[in-house]
């Protein structure tokens, strides 16, 4: 079978960081230091792992830190989307970046969660899974006994056919864990504005074609400044039951 591992990924670093004050009064959320790296880089990590050869980092709040942080990696390649200008939320984001990501399936990361994996990763899993022929959009998720720092409800329901819908707070459903597989081709016509990419999840609903994949691991979100302790001793005790 051929290789379906998509080559590029856009990570979504655009966002103010409000709830993280003060830390983020001088620093960008996404180079909040969490168990030894950044937020960033736990995402980007697991981008490289896969061999994905080129990330688009979309900035806009203190973007000149994102910037000279990420000229220092060298795999992936990043290039950057430069929002200061305006902040164009998720979806706009990527409608603005699409030159830069091509017209194949990409990876989307949010740059403030990360996760730790089982063999395979989950990464590999989400492209094993894609199908462009079923698929518009297919979204890690997990299940609630699995994640760290999520003070909300559940995101989504999962059907046997791995198709999604809302899960409107149904606690027995699923949360959507900040990674997924997107086809460009649902950015058909957008224009660049802000605008969020719940509307493109509703649309693929709609259509049947947003399928999700429940994650074997941990999923860890740090939302507020006393979130990252938590997080910090799941790492640590994941990374001493791998030992």
């Amino acid at each position: 079978m051929p290789n379906r591992t998509p080559r590029t990924a856009m990570v979504l670093a655009a966002g103010l960081g409000k709830r993280m004050r003060p830390i983020t009064d001088t620093i960008p959320k996404p180079l909040v230091p969490v168990a030894g790296k950044t937020l960033l880089d736990w995402g980007l990590d697991a981008l490289q792992a896969e061999d994905v050869e080129r990330a688009v980092v979309n900035v806009h709040y203190l973007a000149d830190q994102i910037d000279a942080h990420v000229s220092q990696r060298v795999s992936p390649r990043i290039t950057v989307s430069d929002e200061r200008r305006e902040l164009l939320d998720s979806a706009g984001g990527i409608v603005k970046a699409l030159p830069q990501l091509g017209d194949q399936p990409f990876y989307i990361l949010n740059a403030d969660t990360f996760w730790l994996d089982q063999s395979p990763s989950s990464l590999s899993r989400l492209a094993a899974l894609w199908d462009d022929g079923r698929m518009d959009i297919l979204l890690m998720l997990a299940s609630m006994d699995d994640v760290t720092g999520h003070s909300g409800s559940t995101d989504f329901l999962l059907d046997g056919d791995g198709r999604l819908e809302r899960a409107k707070g149904d606690p027995s459903g699923l949360v959507y864990a900040g990674a997924g597989i997107v086809h460009p081709r649902i950015f058909d016509g957008a224009d660049t504005i802000p605008h969020s990419l719940n509307a493109y999840f509703d649309r693929a609903i709609a259509a049947g074609r947003l399928h999700g994949m429940v994650m074997r691991g941990r999923w860890i979100t740090v939302g507020t400044p006393d979130a990252i302790a938590p997080a910090e001793a799941t790492v640590a005790a994941w990374r001493q039951q791998e030992q």
